[in-house]
């Protein structure tokens, strides 16, 4: 559902109905399928923008991991080390241990790394995936500095039995396959799913770092994936609600080596996740109950890593009025690390609270705030304070000012304060300040709908952590402070006529992240943009369906990224071209389904994302998706 047709129905759809409102009522009316683990996603974040990304395209896209999508759907930067190496996400100038993972409302970045792996996390182990730009301490917790990412499972209860079928097939040995069936009645629904994922990545590649430039084979990127997702939902009655979740994963893979290296590492990645989250509905108010487990192994070569989380939290979403909402709740966490040269555990305490304010129709306000205690100690204090004002409404029109202003925070990571050698115990957390401004418009004109999001945003980051050499080995410290700003803008334009339909989307995002202290032994990093930050980055995509029938053709160019903290080196900008048809049948009810042929990189385009790291050249994909 789009951002603007959900801000309608907080800001107005709660009293009487105006003309806008009623223009934009079939959109608020996909709202009726709630979600436990996503209450406050949306509810307590005016002032910010949580993108969900259509769920029909992740379909198509079932064979990809979520970076990829990511790479492919929306304008956001992923730093990837090669074709499924490791990929880490950047929002709005920020590193990778800045933004926050979700699963089912289950955090899932490494306590030790105090990151995800985006390349990882395959699209089959969830239905719908939501991103929060922007700071959002003060409403799910460390590590939401740049923003947050949040994966979520999605069960109906009345929808009968599905079974899906579904395989990708693709240049360089790729090879996808998926089968999940689900059923759903009046009290109980539940699906399992099974999926493996596998390619070779035996592309060609220029081998910049050789005499000559040669053309090389990759021969060691294999990378092999299963898993299983198994979830579950009940109605205890018709005010009581329980689901559990459970997902099962294993990746092993050949690490990509640098051009002109000879090294052959292999990794291993194991997870446990499992959720079970139980809710009562009242006339006013829902009680909900959440507690997780998230087991992770990394073997890197035989060298062993193992984080443990567990976590147990309970909340209270209560309506006083029309006018009034608020959300209080509290969350525990217990967290075990058993790495290479360490052995630990820590505990962390949180209370949180969120409230919405909508004294006229045309305006919405929420505030949140959060206490985290680390290990007896108290974090920094998180508030937040978001405004939406609808300035501008008519039958056509919705127009919407919107403003924020956050504080959010990172906790040192296990390895941070505790790595031999090198680990520093007495680092304090990161911090920021984030402010932001923007504008929205949606209108809705005979057969065009148009949507626009402008925003602008100004973040300090003081206290980053850096690792930094000393007299005989690297050593973490706070030294580093960051001032990211930037803009974002976002457009959706459809064209409806008959059976026919054109569509243009756009992602824009220009991100300045400067140093403004200079990093310990190289004061030349001083008042320099941050390495891998492009500074700017736009995404467009072209469609047009007739039917079943549906074509695109879509361009992303990222802009040069520095690779050394003096910007004294860089990597080149770069443009890629992809295009790809994809047909949906349904016949007579029985047999539907999807199928697709995708062309990525169509002019060839030799390019590197992240240093002496070689990406695939043209490429080509097929598709099939059948629902029984």
């Amino acid at each position: 559902m789009s951002l603007i047709a959900c801000l309608v129905f907080f800001i107005t759809g709660w009293q009487s109905e105006p003309d806008s409102a009623r223009a934009f009522r079939q959109d608020t009316l996909e709202l009726a399928k709630v979600e436990v683990h996503a209450a406050a996603l949306r509810k307590y974040a005016f002032g910010q923008y949580v993108r969900t990304l259509d769920s029909d395209r992740l379909d198509q896209l079932s064979g990809y991991s979520l970076g990829e999508v990511l790479q492919q759907e929306t304008g956001l930067f992923l730093r990837q080390y090669g074709s499924g190496m490791l990929a880490s996400l950047s929002m709005r100038g920020t590193s990778a241990g800045h933004n926050a993972l979700f699963w089912n409302g289950l955090p899932v970045n490494s306590p030790s790394l105090g990151q995800a792996d985006y390349s990882i996390f395959p699209i089959g182990g969830f239905d719908e995936v939501n991103i929060h730009y922007g700071s959002s301490g003060a409403l799910y917790g460390t590590d939401a500095i740049g923003g947050s990412v949040h994966l979520s499972s999605d069960l109906d209860f009345n929808s009968g039995n599905e079974l899906k079928i579904g395989t990708l097939l693709g240049s360089f040995g790729r090879w996808h396959q998926q089968v999940s069936y689900r059923q759903g009645t009046e009290k109980f629904a539940f699906r399992t799913n099974v999926y493996r994922n596998y390619t070779a990545n035996n592309f060609t590649y220029k081998d910049w770092a050789s005499p000559g430039t040669p053309e090389k084979r990759q021969d060691h990127a294999r990378v092999s994936q299963i898993g299983l997702v198994q979830d579950i939902a009940f109605k205890i009655s018709r005010k009581q609600t329980l689901n559990a979740n459970l997902w099962i994963n294993s990746n092993d893979r050949q690490i990509q080596p640098l051009l002109g290296s000879a090294v052959r590492d292999v990794q291993e990645d194991r997870s446990v996740r499992t959720v079970i989250d139980y809710a009562f509905t009242g006339e006013k108010f829902t009680w909900t109950a959440k507690t997780g487990i998230s087991s992770d192994v990394m073997v890197f070569n035989t060298e062993r890593n193992q984080t443990r989380l567990f976590l147990l939290g309970t909340s209270l979403d209560y309506s006083f009025s029309q006018k009034w909402q608020t959300l209080a709740g509290i969350r525990y966490s217990h967290i075990k690390g058993q790495l290479a040269t360490y052995d630990s555990q820590e505990q962390r305490l949180e209370l949180y609270q969120a409230t919405n304010f909508k004294p006229w129709q045309n305006l919405g306000i929420s505030m949140q705030l959060r206490q985290l205690i680390h290990e007896g100690e108290a974090a920094p204090f998180t508030p937040s304070l978001g405004v939406e004002w609808a300035f501008l409404t008519s039958n056509r029109w919705n127009w919407q000012l919107i403003s924020n202003l956050s504080r959010s925070f990172k906790i040192p990571t296990l390895n941070d304060r505790l790595w031999v050698p090198g680990g520093n115990p007495d680092l304090i957390p990161e911090k920021s300040l984030s402010k932001e401004i923007g504008l929205t418009s949606k209108a809705k004109l005979s057969a065009f709908s148009i949507e626009n999001r402008l925003t602008y945003f100004h973040m300090g980051v003081d206290d980053w952590i850096l690792w930094l050499p000393n007299s005989t080995y690297w050593q973490a410290e706070n030294v580093r402070s960051v001032v990211n700003q930037g803009l974002e803008y976002f457009f959706k334009g459809q064209f409806k006529q008959g059976r026919n339909s054109w569509g243009l989307n756009v992602d824009y995002s220009m991100n300045s992240a400067i140093n403004q202290s200079g990093d310990q032994g190289n004061p030349l990093s001083q008042g320099k943009q941050l390495p891998y930050v492009p500074k700017h980055k736009i995404r467009t995509q072209g469609n047009l369906q007739n039917g079943p029938y549906k074509i695109y053709i879509q361009q992303q160019w990222t802009s040069e990224r520095y690779v050394t903290t003096d910007n004294q080196s860089l990597l080149a900008s770069y443009n890629l071209w992809d295009m790809g048809l994809t047909y949906a049948f349904d016949w007579k009810g029985k047999l539907k389904g999807n199928l697709g042929f995708h062309t990525n990189n169509i002019f060839n385009v030799d390019y590197q994302v992240v240093r002496l790291r070689s990406m695939p050249g043209r490429n080509f994909q097929f598709n099939l998706n059948v629902v029984l």
